[in-house]
């Protein structure tokens, strides 16, 4: 981690719509906020890990009034100053324990953010932070993939998902820990360059637990935002807490 805004730094919010340019497609975001802005009715949306605003802004530009919680001033920067940025609200801090005035419709955490948080306690507390965000009624609504351990061999901890004469990309597990982390090897005018991003994977099964902590329980879970049936050969799942109603 190389400075304050761990991870997610200068030199990686510098490139990141570039490098993520496949989540920018109409296809990969407007199912997305069709289902948040339905989620978010008349009320507001908190969104846990802002980034760039991929989400945040056109929810926003919906009508939905967004604010967001992220570590990195340097990605939250890059939200800020695209067109609509203003409107969006931004708080700097961890979306696990970080607080910000009033009530929510809908929070939510997309693209396997949840897994940014590296302990169980820390994804525990990050379900016990939207609870205490969300107006009776609201939801909490996590897009995260499911753990591919059916893809290890026996011995094996590393699973490679690029290959390319530009470098290559791995992810690495650790099934007594469930700490996982992706690596990148890059070429750069010929020299490689080294990234690292350590994650903790979580079961959906797990994931409901955690709810149930936070007082929260499930009431939707699908393969992905377009709503297909979720099934024991999905590579991910969109779920939905709701905070029952007083």
């Amino acid at each position: 981690m190389s400075d304050e805004d761990g991870y997610f730094g200068e030199s990686v919010a510098a490139r990141y719509d570039e490098s993520a340019a496949d989540r920018f497609t109409p296809d990969a975001v407007v199912p997305a906020v069709d289902l948040l802005a339905e989620l978010a009715g008349e009320g507001r949306a908190l969104e846990f890990g802002v980034g760039t605003g991929r989400i945040a802004l056109p929810l926003s530009d919906r009508g939905v009034p967004v604010h967001g919680i992220d570590m990195s001033r340097a990605m939250t920067s890059r939200l800020t100053a695209k067109p609509g940025g203003d409107a969006v609200g931004v708080t700097i801090g961890d979306f696990a324990t970080t607080r910000v005035p009033g009530t929510f419709t809908v929070a939510y955490l997309v693209f396997n953010t949840i897994n940014n948080l590296t302990t169980q306690d820390a994804q525990v507390d990050c379900f016990r932070n939207a609870a205490a965000h969300l107006a009776p009624g609201g939801c909490f609504v996590i897009e995260v993939g499911v753990p591919e351990l059916r893809l290890l061999p026996p011995g094996q901890t590393a699973v490679p998902f690029r290959i390319g004469p530009g470098g290559w990309a791995f992810d690495t597990y650790d099934t007594a820990t469930q700490a996982m982390s992706s690596n990148y090897v890059t070429l750069v005018d010929g020299r490689p360059e080294y990234e690292y991003y350590p994650f903790r994977y979580v079961w959906p099964a797990e994931l409901d637990l955690m709810a149930r902590l936070a007082g929260l329980r499930l009431r939707d879970r699908w393969e992905g935002w377009t709503r297909k049936p979720f099934t024991h050969e999905s590579r991910g799942h969109v779920s939905v807490w709701e905070k029952p109603a007083d």
